[in-house]
């Protein structure tokens, strides 16, 4: 086999992908989320005033499975997580603030990422999650959100690196193309999504490891050569490759065995009785009341750990109720979806 360097690789209509991966390698620092403020969150205890990883991680989980129900594409779900991680990374946020974050996650994601017509309401999306917000309250929530993050909603993420270094790898490869399924890939993606710690890598990294561990499943070393260059083209360093596969090859096994519930990537349909359809519209409106959330600490690079406000939004109250530990997860779990579910 003729040995590839980096000529080959960008020579024909290759350029263009590789200008591209240099605009997303130039840009995927400003969308990374503070490492001060998910160190913060990592290092936290449970208890009711802090956020700690199990919980960021249940939520993401949740968004998931919110995703899933919608139909959303995969490129909603991962915006959603970055959104919420940026945000959580830099604000001090309470568990009992969280449900009514991730949805508003979703649907700023939602709204950059889809077709009108696939955007499900606000309404819909508070009734299926069970957040216990009202409309004002998640529209004054993403009003937070995007002011803090200063409207810069639509990152660049580990999922176009990893639909652009799968379509490198296609084009400069003589093996047969459906060997490298993007679907798995996504869905190995969305896996380490749902662990805090891969908010801490950057998503270049993130996608290259990915696809790295699955072309060597394939023992494929034209594939590998390609992958080598590209890594070197990303200047990625060995040292961190090597660091963040270990820790991802760990999460895939994890998530592969029989003991990990993992969701179906078909769109889900709710098939519910007329009575308990008129029991949920009922209890929509049924919305306990919560003192104002605080919003004024955020979570500066020059703070101790233990310094800063709680978060607030404002003068009106939010309508959430604070959650018990199951609350923090999404009522609609896929195991309950067995019974009232069918799939499309």
């Amino acid at each position: 086999m003729k040995d590839l360097g980096a000529e080959e690789l960008t020579g024909r209509e290759g350029v263009q992908l590789f200008r591209l991966l240099n605009l997303y390698l130039e840009q995927e620092q400003r969308f990374q989320p503070r490492e001060k403020g998910l160190s913060l969150i990592e290092a936290a205890s449970e208890n009711e005033n802090t956020l700690c990883p199990r919980l960021r991680n249940v939520k993401v989980e949740d968004l998931r499975s919110l995703a899933n129900f919608f139909g959303s594409r995969t490129e909603t779900f991962v915006l959603a997580v970055n959104i919420l991680d940026r945000f959580l990374a830099l604000m001090k946020v309470k568990p009992k603030h969280l449900s009514c974050i991730g949805v508003c996650c979703f649907l700023l994601a939602a709204r950059i990422i889809e077709e009108e017509c696939n955007i499900p309401s606000t309404h819909d999306v508070i009734r299926i999650s069970q957040c216990k917000c009202t409309a004002s309250d998640i529209k004054r929530m993403e009003k937070i959100i995007s002011e803090k993050l200063h409207y810069d909603l639509e990152a660049t993420t580990a999922l176009n690196f990893l639909h652009l270094y799968h379509t490198i790898v296609l084009r400069h490869t003589s093996e047969r193309k459906e060997v490298l399924s993007l679907d798995k890939l996504e869905a190995q993606l969305k896996a380490c999504n749902c662990r805090l710690t891969f908010s801490k890598a950057k998503p270049s990294v993130l996608a290259l490891c990915l696809l790295n561990l699955e072309v060597e499943t394939l023992k494929s070393i034209e594939l590998l050569e390609i992958i080598l260059l590209v890594q070197k083209h990303s200047k990625i360093n060995d040292a961190d490759f090597s660091y963040w596969r270990e820790l991802v090859s760990k999460c895939l096994a994890e998530y592969s065995s029989p003991e990990c519930c993992k969701p179906d990537h078909k769109k889900l349909v709710w098939i519910v009785s007329r009575r308990t359809a008129q029991n949920l519209h009922n209890s929509y409106y049924s919305v306990p009341e919560l003192p104002t959330i605080p919003e004024g600490g955020c979570f500066e690079e020059s703070q101790s750990e233990d310094s800063g406000e709680d978060m607030s939004c404002g003068e009106e109250s939010l309508s959430s109720s604070p959650p018990s530990d199951r609350e923090c997860t999404f009522f609609f779990d896929f195991k309950v979806a067995q019974a009232l579910c069918f799939q499309s």
